[in-house]
């Protein structure tokens, strides 16, 4: 299945049009509930609602999606899937307002991304089906963490997740997969909607409700790309498209281990925060990584 031009630029800018409209609703009810972030160097709280306004943005591009060019098959499994990126959000959502234990947020995704695999939407690159589930979940994991942690710094995550959607968009449209197309734009249509707000200096913040949401979206979409390319082969593309966020996880995990810190707390220890350290402001240090990605 194959989608016009017209119908992946409705989704597009759906998307940013309405996440764009749904940011200050967000913002004033934030500060009306009292949903705000503490920032550092005496500077006004900022509310952390925006992940909010990028989960209802996607829900309504998915229903116009489905409206615009019904899937033949799969649909189920979508409406499962964004289910699961839905309770992510919820438990993001809750930790935002109430701190969780990383344990308990950890072992929602593990089960996450153990559904995903009863859905049959695994990886299939070995002939070892526990193997495969493995690295399955390792990497719904692994990059769904990796964009929670990349929203250090103002504009970060949402950037890379609009640039590793993008991506996505052009090799799914090219394959003829409209509904992994489809979704990569509305995931991309949220993240420039949302940016517009959050980049420096940002007026609202995604929260983890966000981060997670879009994290595991993009992972999701990851493991949807299909190619002509032996498999072995074609599943280095989304690593390479997901590389800066994984590199930057990499970094702060292994960094905060061999100082003996926990790597599920916060730090200025990420890549962006070193940049910042050698002299970039932090803008340049985010457009660095963006180009990079």
């Amino acid at each position: 299945m194959t989608g016009e031009w017209w119908q992946y630029l409705v989704i597009f800018f759906t998307s940013v049009v309405i996440c764009s409209f749904l940011i200050p609703v967000f913002l004033r009810l934030a500060f009306k509930t009292g949903s705000l972030s503490n920032t550092k160097d005496g500077d006004p709280p900022v509310p952390h609602l925006g992940g909010l306004a990028i989960v209802s943005t996607f829900s309504l591009s998915v229903l116009l999606a489905a409206f615009i060019e019904q899937p033949n098959d799969g649909l189920n499994n979508l409406i499962l899937v964004v289910a699961l990126a839905l309770i992510l959000a919820v438990v993001g959502h809750i930790d935002d307002m109430r701190t969780l234990s990383p344990g308990i947020r950890l072992l929602v995704q593990f089960l996450c991304a153990f559904a995903v695999w009863l859905l049959d939407e695994g990886v299939s690159i070995s002939q070892i089906e526990i193997l495969d589930l493995l690295i399955t979940i390792f990497w719904l994991v692994g990059v769904t963490n990796a964009f929670n942690l990349l929203d250090n710094m103002d504009g970060l995550s949402a950037g890379l997740a609009t640039i590793s959607s993008l991506v996505f968009f052009a090799i799914a449209s090219a394959n003829g997969q409209y509904l992994v197309a489809a979704l990569s734009l509305a995931v991309a249509g949220c993240s420039v909607g949302f940016l517009r707000h959050n980049f420096y200096p940002a007026k609202i913040y995604m929260g983890d409700a966000g981060s997670l949401f879009i994290g595991f979206l993009v992972s999701y979409l990851g493991l949807k790309l299909r190619f002509e390319s032996p498999v072995s082969r074609s599943f280095v593309v989304p690593i390479l498209v997901c590389l800066p966020a994984i590199l930057d996880t990499t970094v702060v995990v292994f960094s905060r281990i061999w100082y003996r810190r926990s790597p599920f707390m916060g730090g200025k220890d990420h890549i962006s925060h070193r940049l910042v350290k050698t002299g970039f402001s932090v803008p340049i240090s985010v457009s660095l990584i963006y180009a990079v990605s």
